[in-house]
Formats: structure tokens, sequence, C-alpha cells
């Protein structure tokens, strides 16, 4: 069997990577009705169907699967050996670039100081940063790898649990004086419970608290960096883990006024494209940052930042 075109198999590689014709049709700059057209041309001169369709997204069948790790393994070595030949044109050593997403407030306090790590580490890698917090906001036009806040299967991507973690209740420390003092877990009654999701979290954390739901807030926030701002301003106690709320308790900005912690609904993970997972910039990114979550948080002194429970 004679060879399908080049194009015609990097139209494939697009759209199986994207899971969408129109996505492919502007990473590549050309009409949807082309790569549709490509697609069709493909597969009769292969005689087998390489996607079928899952709502409005497209999914690769087991022969598409098989072509996919051949071809997107090819176009990678052909990418390698055009960045090769460029470095040594024009001096100096290959960039690997690399765009990653991860969210805003996990970033700021777990990831982005160990990126200058990574960097002084992988002086080759050129790295765009990209932010956002859940599967479905990620670009993954555009997106390597991504650290979400969820819970899988997500179809057609790998992952990797990062951080399994645990939440409980964080606020000023001005919450714990005065008459509505937080002490134990009825006291939040008197208080504003800040919420970023539908209010699961909290139920859950009260149903193992042994105390009522409070019933809906009166606010919400799809940014957990506002609920974060707002317990350190006062205005209510909001329920964090203790990756991202590790500094605010190490600095004295908020304290875990009371001791029950309960595991969270979701949780970090690293996930990319399967049809990235191999290339060698995605890989060598992905066994760093597990790596990196394997290693200890780093202790904190519970006498600092934990209320006194027989006050």
């Amino acid at each position: 069997m004679a060879l399908p075109p080049l194009h015609a198999l990097r139209v494939f590689e697009s759209v199986a990577r994207l899971g969408n014709v129109s996505a492919a049709a502007a990473e590549l700059h050309v009409t949807p009705g082309a790569i549709s057209q490509q697609i069709r041309a493909l597969q009769v001169t292969l005689g087998v169907d390489l996607f079928q369709k899952r709502g409005r997204q497209l999914a690769l069948t087991p022969s598409g699967s098989q072509l996919q790790r051949s071809v997107a393994s090819a176009m990678e070595a052909i990418h390698t050996g055009v960045r090769q030949l460029s470095a040594h044109k024009y001096g100096g050593a290959p960039k690997r670039a690399l765009t990653i997403s991860i969210p805003q407030v996990h970033g700021v306090a777990w990831l982005a100081t160990r990126l200058f790590t990574f960097m002084a580490e992988s002086p080759n890698f050129q790295l765009k940063v990209l932010t956002s917090s859940h599967f479905h906001g990620v670009d993954w036009r555009r997106t390597d790898v991504a650290i979400i806040y969820g819970m899988p299967p997500w179809p057609g991507f790998w992952w990797r649990l990062l951080h399994g973690i645990h939440m409980t209740p964080v606020c000023s420390p001005q919450l714990l004086r005065g008459p509505n003092a937080i002490r134990q877990p009825s006291d939040l009654a008197f208080h504003r419970l800040l919420h970023e999701d539908d209010g699961s979290q909290w139920r859950r954390w009260q149903a193992e608290a042994g105390i009522p739901y409070a019933g809906e807030s009166d606010v919400h926030f799809d940014d957990f960096g506002i609920v974060l701002q707002a317990a350190r301003d006062g205005f209510g106690v909001a329920l964090s883990d203790e990756v991202v709320s590790a500094r605010d308790l190490d600095e004295g900005r908020l304290v875990q006024p009371l001791r029950l912690i309960v595991p969270a609904l979701h949780n970090y993970y690293c996930i990319c494209p399967d049809a990235k997972r191999e290339t060698a910039e995605v890989s060598s990114f992905i066994d760093w940052l597990i790596e990196e979550a394997a290693s200890p948080l780093g202790p904190r002194d519970e006498t600092k930042n934990t209320a006194n429970q027989s006050s």
C-alpha cells in the first residue's frame, strides 16, 4: 500500500489530538470542510474508519488509535529534527517549548516557585503558563500538560493524582475573639460560610461534624482566590486544604479554628492528551512534576495555626 500524503497524516494527527474538526481547522489555518475532506480521503485510502462521533467530539476507533500513536511519534521526530537543524544553523541549544495550564490559586501557592527550579534544572525548556482550575476551562488547543481540580475519568486523556487533599475550616484570627468566637462546630452558625462550589463540600464537612447544614449561602464565588481573600479579611469562614493555605497558615493570616479535617470531593490531577503523553517534553515535565508532588509539603506548627480546643 502506498503511503498517504504527509499533509493528510498531519490533518489526522491534529483532529486526533484535539478531538474536534473546527479546532483542527483553526490550528492548521484551513476550513473545517477541508479538514473533513482530508479525513474522508484518508479513511478511503486506508480502508478503515478512524473516528466515531461522541456528541460534538470525535473519538478514535481502535484502528484510529493505532495509527495515531505512530503518526504522533513520527510528527514529534520530524519537529525534533527541524529544531535541531535550526539550532545547528543559528547556534545554541534548541528550546523545547511547553505550554502548561495550572489552577490560579494552587499555582501561586504550590507550583509557581517550583517552576523556577524546573527552569533552572532544564535551561533548554521554554514554558508558557496558562491558568484554569477545571478540565473544561483548559484550552486544549494550546495546552500540553495541565494541573486541574476535579475527578476522572476524562476520555482521551492520561491523568495521574498529584494531591489527595483534605479540607478544614480556615478564617481570620479575629473570628477567634468576641462573643461569637469559633470554638466548636456549632459556632459556625454565627458566621458566613464562604463557598466556591454549590455548597457540597460544606455539607460534607458539617455532616462529619454532626451539625445541621447551615443552608444556602447568600454569595458564591467561582474564583477560590476571592474566597480566601474574604476569609483573610474576616468576612467569613472558608474550607481550604493543606496545599493552598500552607503559607497563609504559616504566616498567621489564616488560622484553623477547628480540628476536623475531611477528604475533599475533588483532588488535584496532572493530565495531558493521550497523544502527547510520550513526547519528550511532556514526559520530562510530568516526571519532574510527579516527583515534586511526592516531596513533603513541609510541616506546620499546629500550636500556632490551630485554635485551642479546650479554651
